[in-house]
């Protein structure tokens, strides 16, 4: 496993992140903790999950999950990097969601309890909070990390000008600031690059890309389609983007094919060729999937085959405003 600095922090990560959102309502207890196992196993030190994963009536499930594996022992706890979420709704009350400084000293101490540890490497807001000023959220975290409760900040599904606006707010009261973000990114999915990517960079954020197979659309969906074994992806808003998608699908897999490599592999392998990218998550509902995803790891994508994969799913051309003007 190669390891990584995350953005312009000291902490080294490795290439990619266990995603937990499935521990739960998708795969049970036992299976759960043995891929953490598995994933500790080939390596992996980096885990992500979030207070409302679990979702529903089960919110907070999934770190209690976690917070299990962590309990049995055997270093667990001290070998992984763990980054965790604040922002959605974890009850009904006014003030059981968001970032204001009172959720956010609730929120922590929260998922530290689910968690069964003392501190968070990695804590992230799942959204920004427009409501709330940056002074007040910065002040919440710079107590929480006083406290020890927490040791880096990091944001999920920011545009370019939030973290911009962040980053500035976290200037001026002489803070480290955000050290990380997590966007949704993959092929199918590339606005990041506009503006997201380029705010990252300039101001020393890792990239943490979510649904790097696009909810299961790059994992091979066609080839799965005719086998007849497509599962979740058989209807709703999956299916929908298989009918949006399938041209460039078709070149996809037919590509995938010709290289002799799994469609899921190549696309986990892309992410890891873009220079901005830490770590993309990786969520697997089996053992037998995080082997899979570790394949990516392997996988060497030269100049012709990222201009191919460019041809097939286009971005939005480069950064902004050179994308879209001068």
């Amino acid at each position: 496993m190669d390891y990584v600095q995350l953005g312009r922090t000291g902490l080294k990560v490795s290439r990619l992140c266990l995603g937990t959102m499935n521990f739960g309502p998708v795969t049970t207890r036992a299976d759960a903790h043995a891929i953490m196992d598995q994933a500790h196993a080939e390596g992996i030190n980096f885990f992500d999950s979030a207070n409302v994963y679990g979702w529903g009536e089960n919110r907070g499930l999934t770190e209690q999950i976690v917070g299990e594996w962590f309990a049995l022992g055997g270093g667990r706890r001290e070998k992984t990097v763990l980054a965790t979420k604040l922002y959605g709704d974890m009850g009904s009350w006014p003030n059981d969601g968001k970032l204001s400084a009172l959720n956010i000293r609730r929120a922590c101490d929260a998922s530290l309890k689910r968690l069964q540890t003392d501190y968070i490497d990695v804590y992230q807001m799942h959204h920004v909070d427009r409501a709330t000023p940056w002074d007040e959220i910065w002040e919440a975290m710079s107590v929480l990390r006083q406290q020890g409760k927490i040791l880096y900040v990091g944001s999920s599904n920011f545009a370019g000008w939030h973290i911009a606006s962040a980053q500035e707010a976290a200037r001026r009261r002489n803070l480290v600031g955000l050290v990380s973000e997590q966007s949704i990114y993959n092929l199918l999915e590339r606005t990041v690059e506009l503006e997201v990517l380029p705010a990252a960079q300039s101001y020393g954020l890792g990239v943490i890309p979510w649904s790097p197979l696009h909810g299961g659309l790059l994992g091979g969906v066609l080839r799965k389609e005719a086998a007849g074994t497509m599962g979740r992806s058989a209807s709703g808003r999956a299916a929908d983007g298989i009918e949006q998608n399938r041209p460039a699908l078709v070149l996809w897999e037919k590509y995938c094919e010709e290289r002799g490599e799994d469609p899921a592999d190549v696309a986990l392998a892309w992410l890891l060729h873009q220079p901005a990218v830490t770590a993309p998550i990786v969520g697997p509902r089996t053992k037998d999937q995080l082997d899979g995803a570790l394949r990516a790891l392997t996988i060497t994508l030269d100049e012709a085959a990222l201009s191919r994969l460019d041809e097939i799913f286009p971005g939005p051309g480069g950064t902004a405003p050179e994308a879209y003007a001068w």
